[in-house]
Formats: structure tokens, C-alpha cells, sequence
């Protein structure tokens, strides 16, 4: 908190300049078609139709994951019963919302209840004391607060637009990485059964493959259209029974492990099973070096890279592709990563609440291929654009930081009577 003040400032606690209650209604309450906004403990605000608050108010989380986060409504609205409301301010309002923005989630970091869910109580809000300076200061202070906002935004604004242009050039790669518009070998024509005897593995012959899509680009000479399941000695799934949970043991993946960012799991977070357990299971159900995982349950269409080695095995949700050994295995991972194939698990997903690509469809995916020495010079083709895309992306998001840093240091210095 701020300690030293400038003259004519003084220390107020927050039921001194405003009305600090709760909203009275469940989740349920909100309804798609409503008039009013309705805040609950989420990010973003539903619908509903009723409005007990009106006029400019301050909503904050008392619950869950947002709390600390601070929004601002001038109108009619509703609020759930753990969302708390400020209103009938009696200072300025955006004075007192910009405080809280720059130091509520701060202040109440260590000064949370609950073990299974986080909540604050009326307490932290009676409690929370803040520097107040007469009422022609605190305008002064929200105008160019709001004036050097408008700037840093405008900044941000661009960094995003850059961000998204980056995602649109990757995807653009990949997608031309598969057209075969990136690699310059002689595209000889090759029978693709005859050379790699893919029929061994009873995964289906290419040749009597039917072509049932009608939005095929035309391919390279010597390139081919083929079902998933021709290239891969296997294609499954994580065990379809609820896995004994064991206090040591081998580490279980579920979807919310896989990070959709960089395509990587996180193992920090994983709960166990047993070593008896994982001995049981089929041996296409235990990851392996070389592997590509393809999560298949509601974040669907995300290649999982496997290039190290390490014990663990993973829920239903979540696909393995298993390569054959003339199948770059770098080539496979941004395969499942193109535009073309992803488009063939969203049009193939099914479900309602999560949609589900099934294992059928997954084998069935047609997909381009080419010879096993073309496929290393895709892989070369796309890293060496990806790695300049990498670097880009890493200075936009350390700019984002400092963007949020110098957001934060405007807050700090106008609540210490330093902005004006």
C-alpha cells in the first residue's frame, strides 16, 4: 500500500465513500435473451432480466480463479450472490475503480478463504483502505490516467494485430509446406505400396483408396493422397476405464495437461497410477519416443511431439499416432498441425457439449505424402521459417510484459500523488 501522502489527501476506508454489497441469485439466473448484463464470478458477463444495480458501479469476483479482477459498468444490471458490487460511489467513480484496479488483487493475494474454491468475505472490502485527495485532484488524476491508457492501448492494439499476423503466417505455412510448394526435389512419380509395403502393417492399401473429399488440392508429381492409417504402424487411444488413481507411481495424462500454446504437456500437474497399472496396458496405449499424441476430446485437432523418453499414459481423450518407420515422425507432427487436417477433425467432431473426434475418422483422415527424403526437407523447409515466426512472437510478448509493467507503474505513481 501507499504510506506517504501529499497534502490534502487523506486515508478513507471503502464503506466510507460507497455501498459494498453482494448480488442475491445463482448462475441460473441468467438467460441468453435477457435486457441486462449479469455479473457473475466469470471474466466475461452474461444476461439476465432483472437489474437491482444501476448507475456507475464497480463489480468484483468474491470467488474462484477471478477474484482480484475488477470491472466497471455504468448502467442496469444483476450480479451473483458472490459477486460484490460497489455503488452509490460518493467520490469519483473511476478514481476509486483505477485504485482497485492497480492494487485490489494486490491486497488480497494472501487474504483468501477456502481450500477446493478461493472466496473473499465483506471483511476485505470493509477493511481496505485507500488514499483519497480532494475531488478536483482525483479528475485531474483519472483524465490523464485515461489519456496515457488510450496511448498504451493503442500500442497493445498493434502488438495483437502483430501476434495474430504471426498465427496467420504459420498456419500459412504449414499449409503450403503440404501443398509441396516449399521443397525443390524432382517430384518423380512412385508407386507409394510397391517402395514402402505399407499393406504390412494391415493398415489398407493406398491404391485402392477412394477419393471421397472434393476440396483435394492438386498435389506435387510423385506426392499422394492417403489415409492416416496407411502411414502409421497404429492409431489409438488412452484406456477407456477409469485409471486407479496411486499416490506414486506413473504419470496420467488428461486434455487439461496439454498445453494448446506450444503443443507440450505439462507434468508438473498430473495425477498417478500404479507401475502394475501401466504394465498391463497394450503396449500402443504407452507412449514412445518417435510417437505423435492428437488430442481428440474437446480441444480437439493439438499433435503432441514425442521426442523424449519417459514412462506415462493417458486418457481416452487424447489420440496416438503411431509412424512407420518411413514416416518423419517431425513431418507427422506438423501434418497434424495444418490447416487441412484440422479442418477434417472439425468436420468430422461430433457431440454437443464436447465435441469428440472419433478414432475411425482419425484413421481415416486423407493426408498428402510424399518420399520419406522429401518429408526431411518439408521438416528443414517449415523450421526455418517457424524459428524466425518464434523469434518475432517471443519479442511481442516480452513488449506485451512491458506494456502491462508500464500500465502498472502509471497506477502506482498516480495514487502516490505523482501524475499530476
Amino acid at each position: 500500500m501507499i504510506n506517504e501522502l501529499p497534502q490534502d489527501w487523506k486515508w478513507v476506508k471503502l464503506g466510507e465513500v460507497c455501498k459494498i454489497q453482494t448480488g442475491k441469485y445463482d448462475a441460473n439466473h441468467s438467460k441468453e435473451s435477457g435486457k441486462y448484463r449479469f455479473y457473475t464470478c466469470a471474466y466475461e458477463f452474461l444476461y439476465c432480466e432483472t437489474n437491482r444495480f444501476k448507475g456507475e458501479s464497480i463489480i468484483l469476483p468474491g470467488n474462484g480463479a477471478n477474484v482480484g479482477e475488477v470491472f466497471y459498468y455504468n448502467g442496469e444490471f444483476d450480479a451473483y450472490q458472490r459477486t460484490y458490487v460497489l455503488n452509490e460511489i460518493n467520490t469519483d467513480s473511476k478514481f476509486l475503480y483505477y485504485h482497485l484496479k492497480g492494487f485490489w488483487k494486490r491486497k488480497n493475494q494472501d487474504k483468501q478463504f477456502g481450500s477446493a474454491t478461493n472466496y473473499i468475505r465483506m471483511g476485505n472490502f470493509t477493511d481496505y483502505e485507500f488514499p483519497l485527495p480532494p475531488l478536483p485532484t482525483q479528475q485531474a488524476i483519472v483524465a490523464k490516467i485515461e489519456e496515457l491508457f488510450s496511448e498504451l492501448d493503442k500500442g497493445i492494439e498493434q502488438l495483437k494485430t502483430a501476434q495474430q499476423q504471426i498465427k496467420t503466417y504459420r498456419q500459412a505455412v504449414l499449409k503450403w509446406a503440404f501443398e509441396g510448394k516449399l521443397t525443390s526435389l524432382n517430384h518423380d512419380s512412385f508407386d507409394l505400396v510397391d517402395e514402402y509395403d505399407l499393406n504390412t502393417n494391415n493398415q489398407g492399401n493406398p491404391d485402392n483408396h477412394t477419393n471421397h473429399r472434393s476440396d483435394k488440392s492438386e498435389l506435387p508429381k510423385g506426392w499422394k493422397w492417403v489415409k492416416l492409417k496407411e502411414i502409421a504402424k497404429d492409431i489409438s487411444d488412452g484406456d477407456h476405464q477409469a485409471p486407479p488413481k496411486s499416490n506414486t507411481g506413473v504419470p496420467f495424462i488428461t486434455i487439461s495437461n496439454v498445453n494448446k500454446e506450444n503443443n507440450k504437456i505439462n507434468f508438473s500437474d498430473t495425477f498417478s497410477v500404479s507401475e502394475e497399472y501401466f504394465k498391463k496396458l497394450k503396449i500402443n496405449r504407452k507412449p514412445l519416443k518417435g510417437d505423435v499424441l492428437y488430442t481428440v476430446t474437446g480441444s480437439f485437432g493439438i499433435p503432441i511431439l514425442i521426442d523424449f523418453e519417459k514412462d506415462f499414459c493417458f486418457q481416452r481423450h487424447i489420440g496416438l499416432v503411431r509412424p512407420l518407420e518411413t514416416t518423419n515422425q517431425k513431418w507427422l507432427y506438423y501434418l497434424l498441425q495444418s490447416p487441412d487436417v484440422f479442418n477434417q477433425a472439425k468436420s468430422t467432431a461430433t457431440g454437443t457439449a464436447q465435441k469428440t473426434v472419433a478414432l475411425n475418422s482419425l484413421r481415416n483422415f486423407e493426408v498428402p505424402y510424399c518420399k520419406i527424403e522429401e518429408q526431411h526437407q518439408i521438416v528443414q523447409a517449415i523450421e526455418s521459417r517457424l524459428s524466425v515466426a518464434d523469434k518475432l512472437e517471443e519479442s511481442i510478448a516480452q513488449s506485451l510484459q512491458q506494456s502491462e509493467a508500464l500500465r502498472q507503474s502509471i497506477l502506482k505513481k498516480a495514487f502516490k500523488g505523482r501524475l499530476v
